[in-house]
């Protein structure tokens, strides 16, 4: 079985994903490739690579930089068209985007089936058998799956080689370069900024004040919605499902309610009808069919979305990028402009949610949990130790929340989780590290340890 495996360097690196779904490439064939997308100095980075066994293959050129995740598919499409290949596998996302599109995207581009959040895969019989997020699936090679961090690339053999890595650029692609690079890539980030988002200023307090805190919070009755939007509304705007209608209503004069369907059926309606805007939920289903609509469509998708501004005719869309250290201010020029958008999830009055910091004291956490009458939750720290299922999971890759209370043990306190928790009333933190960014972020601090 050939298996194709796409993987992206950060910072000299490759992207933690993208080695699980290379380890689990490994773990079914003998023939491997991997294929990435970069500057020429990648080279390398994937040249250990093929001390595992696999073949690597750069793609690289100049007017390949800069390019979106639209404009990123669309050059690895037009390779691997030229390729062999029975299955493909991509990490779930980058770690410094974090948009969880170009395998999406790619599938759809290649017209092949796709299956997204796989935790184990197995092929037998021309099909392919994975343990998803979501369940299990089943599909018909060809086909695409992306692969949560679920395997640990091995080590190479002390008697391995390196072996060479094959250069390609676009006089052998021969790529459209209007849809390649900064020019051809339909979103565009406008500003940078560090996140000031859902900072508070905290009051410490000792461990043995908590549920009196508790107790007497859960008597208040504080809480009023903000509303984020400002500037002129849009005049009409997609909401795919009911989850991002309120999100459509704040930013738009009227919100048609497009059913949770096909992605085929929801872009045969787009090119018919073309709305200029489409927003979906942030979820499992809307991060995997939004990409394939924007694909189909061929225009851009602002993924996670934490807020949404309008002025009259265009969306402007901020999320958080660069692994959760930046807040990126983001337009569409093409339409239908889309977004996928964090929206608040239902949740008890009470949540306690565990980080890094309980992985060891899970059986106090749930104590804890009981003694408060709290729904527990989990940063993606604890979920990518097992410790917890992921649809636990609060923050950029997981659900948000807006609780009356949000405590949060044992968490640091990065971004892709303080952006899922602003919405909560009051916010207690409880770590050791008195210079634990968590504590920025809330209300009331404990210095502790469970």
């Amino acid at each position: 079985m050939k298996i194709l495996v796409c993987v992206k360097v950060i910072n000299g690196e490759i992207n933690p994903f993208d080695e699980s779904a290379l380890e689990c490439a490994l773990s079914l064939s003998d023939d491997v490739t991997v294929i990435s997308m970069g500057p020429s100095k990648c080279e390398n980075v994937l040249k250990p690579l093929t001390r595992l066994g696999a073949k690597a293959v750069l793609i690289t050129d100049s007017i390949f930089a800069g390019s979106d995740t639209l404009a990123t598919s669309y050059v690895l499409s037009t390779a691997i068209k030229q390729m062999e290949y029975d299955l493909i596998l991509c990490g779930r996302q980058s770690t410094d985007g974090d948009t969880a599109q170009v395998g999406p995207m790619l599938s759809q581009m290649l017209e092949i089936s796709l299956i997204t959040n796989a935790l184990r895969i197995n092929c037998e019989d021309n099909k392919v058998f994975a343990d998803t997020r979501a369940g299990k699936e089943s599909v018909k090679l060809p086909t695409l799956v992306t692969v949560e961090r679920g395997y640990v690339l091995r080590f190479p053999s002390i008697f391995s080689k390196v072996g060479d890595v094959e250069i390609i650029d676009n006089k052998k692609l021969n790529c459209d370069i209007s849809r390649c690079g900064l020019s051809g890539s339909p979103t565009k980030v406008l500003a940078a900024f560090e996140s000031e988002r859902g900072k508070r200023k905290c009051k410490f307090i000792s461990m043995n004040e908590l549920i009196p805190l508790t107790d007497k919070l859960m008597k208040e009755n504080k809480y009023q919605e903000k509303k984020e939007h400002t500037g002129q509304k849009l005049k009409s705007v997609w909401a795919v499902g009911n989850d991002v209608y309120e999100k459509a209503k704040d930013i738009s004069e009227e919100v048609i309610l497009i059913e949770k369907t096909t992605p085929e059926e929801i872009a045969k309606r787009a090119l018919e009808e073309k709305p200029n805007v489409i927003l979906w939920n942030a979820d499992l289903w809307g991060r995997k069919n939004a990409p394939i609509v924007a694909a189909m469509l061929k225009t851009g998708l602002c993924a996670d979305c934490t807020m949404l501004e309008a002025d009259g005719d265009n969306l402007i869309m901020y999320r958080p990028a660069q692994g959760g250290n930046i807040t990126a201010k983001i337009k569409c020029v093409t339409t239908p402009q889309m977004a996928t958008v964090r929206t608040k999830a239902e949740s008890s009055d009470i949540i306690l949610s565990g980080g890094k910091g309980v992985a060891d004291n899970m059986e106090k956490f749930y104590e804890l949990a009981d003694k408060l009458g709290a729904q527990t939750g989990a940063s993606r720290g604890l979920v990518d130790m097992n410790k917890i299922s992921y649809d636990m999971q609060i923050g950029l890759t997981g659900k948000t929340v807006s609780p009356k209370i949000y405590i949060a043990v044992g968490i640091s306190g990065a971004v892709h989780h303080t952006c899922a928790i602003e919405g909560s009333e009051t916010v207690i933190a409880i770590n050791p590290d008195k210079d634990a960014r968590i504590f920025e972020y809330a209300d009331y601090g404990i210095i502790d340890r469970l």
